[in-house]
């Protein structure tokens, strides 16, 4: 124990300073690029067909599960069917005019991870106005992966005003939720036409919540004076340091339940069939119980559904990628690392615990 104490410590200076060294580098970096900043693209949009990594994901087992003398014969076979394939599709790209004869449905699918800002929106803003640009309404279909516990209202309320603009223009908007669509999360959800969700995937939370401490007394018992002066009956309700009044509370509230109405309006509107006095409560509910209640549509994982409109569609991953400048790329390394290395040094320490 004493050893790994004292490697322990060794290791933390180590890091430490390499920490510091490429913070010192990084900023150097970043003042010498500081006048490139705003030229060019800040991004690139990526596509990637799902079709195809279904494909070799299949191809790969079937010619693990193969001797020597069948995988052969499999990989004839399977060239000689693309072959064919690659033939078929150059006929039919000679014979069609480009207008009469109808193409393939395409389902864009865009991933959509949310935090506490909903920092992922500006992504989700440009892979959807990239995504509108090419869509057909009627014919085509967008498929958002979300993944959401909530957060602020002005930002949730944003990513799902994003969403909307795809319903706006006779898209079918499609929300697969595998493992929770909460407050915010939901409210981007019910935009959809259709929301799917894992069988123990978390929906609901519709409700509004908001806390705060106060250091008042704290402050008052130490004699230390904070003053709040506003211009404005309601420029400041609640404060952190301040002597909050019963006035100011019941203001506040009054804010919340306001905000709670406009939150059920909004999903009333769009999933007019809920029974919205039922579920908006701020009460959550599992994949199951969240189809009885009509939250969702079907239970079903984001996986099952792309790999089924693999057979009718092409399916297309779409993604906004931001440009990270090479101080951002350090770091996050540096991150990386030294999560990295606290693991590698509590694994240590608990394994000698258990011996």
């Amino acid at each position: 124990m004493e050893f790994l104490t004292e490697f322990g410590l060794f290791l933390a200076k180590t890091v430490t300073l390499v920490v510091a060294v490429i913070v010192l580098v990084s900023a150097i970096i970043s003042a010498a690029q500081k006048d490139r900043e705003g030229q060019g693209l800040d991004g690139e949009l990526r596509t990637r067909k799902l079709n195809d990594r279904y494909r070799r994901l299949k191809e790969a087992l079937e010619a693990r599960l193969l001797d020597e003398h069948e995988l052969k014969r499999w990989q004839k076979a399977r060239k000689k069917a693309r072959k064919a394939e690659e033939k078929s599709h150059k006929q039919q790209a000679k014979s069609s005019d480009g207008a009469s004869e109808a193409r393939r449905q395409r389902v864009f699918v865009i991933d959509f991870e949310g935090d506490i800002k909903a920092s992922d929106t500006d992504s989700l803003r440009k892979s959807i106005t990239g995504v509108l640009s090419v869509a057909e309404p009627g014919v085509d279909e967008v498929v958002v992966r979300l993944e959401s516990g909530g957060g602020l209202v002005h930002s949730y309320g944003l990513a799902a005003a994003q969403l909307d603009r795809i319903r706006s223009k006779g898209v079918t908007l499609t929300a697969c939720v595998d493992k929770v669509a909460a407050s915010g999360g939901y409210m981007m959800a019910c935009v959809a036409d259709k929301i799917i969700a894992s069988p123990f995937a978390i929906l609901g939370s519709i409700g509004v919540v908001a806390q705060l401490p106060n250091f008042h007394r704290l402050l008052k018992k130490n004699d230390v004076d904070f003053e709040v002066l506003t211009a404005g009956e309601h420029k400041r309700t609640l404060t952190v340091f301040g002597e909050n009044t019963e006035k100011g509370r019941q203001k506040f509230l009054s804010d919340l339940e306001d905000t709670h109405g406009l939150f059920k309006e909004y999903v009333s509107q769009r999933r007019p069939d809920l029974d919205i006095a039922t579920v908006a409560n701020g009460d959550i509910w599992f994949g199951k119980r969240a189809l009885d209640v009509r939250l969702i549509d079907e239970i079903k994982t984001s996986d099952e559904y792309l790999i089924e409109a693999c057979e009718r569609a092409d399916v297309v991953s779409v993604g906004f990628h931001h440009k990270r400048s090479l101080p951002e790329r350090l770091g996050l390394a540096t991150t990386a690392a030294i999560e990295h290395t606290f693991w590698r040094v509590a694994g240590a320490f608990r394994n000698q615990k258990l011996q």
